[in-house]
């Protein structure tokens, strides 16, 4: 995390030092102590539902995997030692532990902030360009994605490996060791805005934009589903056969309408919730930076560590809250799945497979997934295919799902 004070100066005491308070030790440590923990154990729980679950691979959740690990990083990384902080007062894991520690703690942030603005741009190609989308949005294309965001946040990091050292604070009564900069904050003002800039600002300016457009597609313009549209449009012929399959066309594209939405608004909600959490500590060192004497008020100071713990920890939280499907995989995995109940499940993969089959549309094999939020086919595309191409084996079937 940013060091928020001045490099002191060696050989000068700095006073009297005055320990934290008992009450200070408590609850900062317990509040850590329980955030990190809930965390790392929900952050684990994603990455294994979407590796274990065949049907959860797609590229949007490939996306939320790789925010996943960058959580765990910033968990593991910022908040841990920061409760060992909070105790000892001084810094335990000497001068290896300071460069790698620090290290890691950007990496995650710098990550965490480029898989929300790769899943965002994923989103609005996936609902605003449904075409561009069938060889865009592809599950090998996240994973070269997610490869490049890691690589470049994992070389751009590398310089704290040369900024970062321990330091000897003296004071009075005691000496502390401390992880900090080699020279003075002045130096690094030009990295902290660069880091503002490129991993705050501009990835919550874009994400506005895009789900500004996103909101205007899915809620102003919702995909069509009066089937009367659609026999205007195809005519007359084969009265019987269009009448049923436009009954089918309409129910998924209302499902697919709303799991958009859902899946939509669950990922704006991770958004707004990162520039929330993330805003008083990005704040704090602007301002400081302005200051001659840093404000380090210890209490405002946990504020912002647990705000920065919160987000690395709240986004299980909100998938088992407004995700259907990630929550039935949470609680299989935890083994409190009913019986009976992957039946719900199995009828809607066969019946989306049905649908992708009888639209004779050819997707790579990476690219076809069994949720319904991650088609990209259109009503209309499925029934001008249906016209073109009339196959009553292929009805009998669709008849023969017919609850």
């Amino acid at each position: 995390m940013e060091n928020l004070t001045t490099a002191p100066k060696l050989n000068n005491t700095l006073g009297i030092w005055t320990d934290y308070s008992i009450q200070y030790k408590v609850i900062s440590s317990l509040l850590l102590f329980v955030i990190c923990v809930l965390g790392i154990v929900g952050n684990v729980m994603v990455i294994l539902v979407v590796l274990t679950t065949k049907h959860m691979r797609t590229p949007t959740n490939c996306y939320l995997v790789s925010l996943a690990v960058a959580d765990l990083m910033v968990l593991t990384a910022a908040g841990l030692p920061t409760i060992t902080d909070s105790i000892f007062g001084s810094w335990v894991f000497g001068h290896y532990g300071c460069l790698c520690i620090t290290y890691f703690q950007y990496l995650g942030i710098n990550a965490s902030s480029c898989s929300i603005t790769a899943f965002t741009i994923e989103r609005y190609i996936a609902i605003c360009h449904p075409i561009k989308a069938q060889f865009l949005c592809t599950l090998s294309r996240a994973k070269k994605i997610i490869l490049f965001v890691w690589a470049f946040t994992s070389l751009y990091c590398v310089m704290w490996f040369y900024l970062s050292d321990i330091q000897e604070l003296v004071y009075d009564n005691i000496t502390i060791i401390t992880c900090g900069y080699r020279v003075s904050r002045k130096f690094y003002l030009p990295i902290y805005f660069f880091d503002f800039g490129v991993f705050f600002v501009l990835p919550l300016l874009l994400s506005a934009v895009l789900y500004g457009l996103i909101a205007r597609i899915l809620f102003l313009n919702p995909l069509p589903s009066d089937p009367k549209d659609k026999k205007k449009k195809n005519g007359h012929n084969n009265h019987a056969i269009n009448k049923n399959t436009s009954c089918k066309n309409s129910r998924h594209s209302s499902s697919t309408a709303t799991s958009r939405r859902q899946v939509t608004k669950m990922l704006a909600v991770v958004v707004i919730l990162f520039a929330m959490l993330w805003m008083p500590y990005r704040t704090l060192v602007v301002v400081n930076s302005f200051l001659d004497r840093a404000y380090l008020d210890s209490w405002f100071l946990l504020f912002c560590r647990i705000c920065i713990n919160l987000n690395s920890a709240i986004n299980p939280v909100i998938y088992n809250a407004m995700s259907q499907k990630f929550r039935a995989a949470f609680r299989k995995i935890c083994g409190c799945r009913k019986k009976g109940s992957d039946k719900p499940a199995t009828y809607s993969v066969a019946l989306t497979y049905s649908v992708v089959k009888d639209t004779s549309i050819v997707e790579s094999t990476d690219h076809f997934t069994t949720e319904l939020e991650e088609l990209t086919v259109t009503d209309e595309l499925l029934s001008d295919q249906k016209m073109m191409f009339p196959d009553s084996s292929v009805y009998g079937k669709v008849n023969f799902s017919d609850p």
